[in-house]
């Protein structure tokens, strides 16, 4: 089974996911997993229709009663995955389906792979400029700042972390989700962190974004409590109170 489609919550929940399931492919296999975490909307309802016409072998709905954070809803669906890979996307949309075949030869460029493991993310990177032209300087500044800080401590190599889709073999997702903390916004640094520390193969591909209104962000106090994350996951890794470990070899 392959690729998985994760969802988060939001009115479009079900939009990737009909973009999956008309794949023409017989020898494709997929499910599909819509994680409402805690919305507001209509995203279950909807999820569930999808459910009811192609069965809940194909399409699942994890409804979270309290709001997790996006990383934590993200790790319940990883969990309750099936596939040989994985992909965690935003139901927004800002990220177009078709683009996981982009991922997917990123990831098959990374083999051979170690123990199985690799992780193509998608990224905005090469629309930096186009987008800086458009965001107050203010925005930009942020941006840049918080670029430093995921550079400085954190994250090597990774020019966009933050792009909500990503690829990632059964392996990996296992070996990063099962030692991941962060359950808000900066998980996917400390993700990215966990990945590089387990020299887990990560290739970085441009994907076709576009901007949604309505996003939950609000830049300063968004980026700011971001911010503080990066220096909590730091802090705790530096001073042993989080800790990675390589796994035992069995013989």
């Amino acid at each position: 089974m392959a690729p998985l489609l994760l969802q988060l919550a939001g009115l479009g929940a079900a939009l990737l996911a009909s973009a999956l399931i008309l794949k023409q492919d017989p020898t494709f296999t997929y499910e599909v997993i819509v994680v409402d975490d805690g919305s507001k909307d209509q995203t279950s309802e909807v999820a569930f229709k999808y459910c009811q016409k192609y069965g809940s072998d194909k399409v699942r709905v994890i409804t979270l009663v309290k709001n997790r954070g996006k990383g934590g809803a993200i790790r319940m669906g990883i969990f309750s995955s099936r596939g040989e890979k994985i992909l965690m996307a935003d139901a927004d949309g800002a990220t177009k389906f078709p683009d996981v075949e982009k991922l997917e030869k990123g990831l098959n460029d990374l083999q051979p792979w170690p123990d199985q493991m690799a992780i193509a993310c998608g990224s905005r990177a090469h629309l930096e400029k186009e987008s800086i032209a458009q965001r107050s300087y203010f925005r930009t500044l942020l941006m840049y700042g918080f670029h430093f800080l995921v550079w400085f401590l954190c994250v090597k190599g990774i020019r966009d972390t933050q792009c909500g889709f990503k690829l990632l073999t059964r392996e990996a997702a296992s070996r990063t989700f099962s030692s991941l903390h962060i359950e808000r916004w900066a998980f996917d640094v400390e993700l990215l962190y966990i990945a590089q520390f387990f020299k887990i193969p990560i290739a970085e591909i441009a994907v076709n974004w576009t901007e949604i209104e309505g996003s939950k962000l609000v830049p300063f106090w968004s980026w700011l409590q971001m911010g503080k994350d990066l220096l909590f996951i730091r802090l705790r890794y530096l001073t042993g109170a989080w800790r990675l470990q390589q796994p035992r070899k069995v013989n």
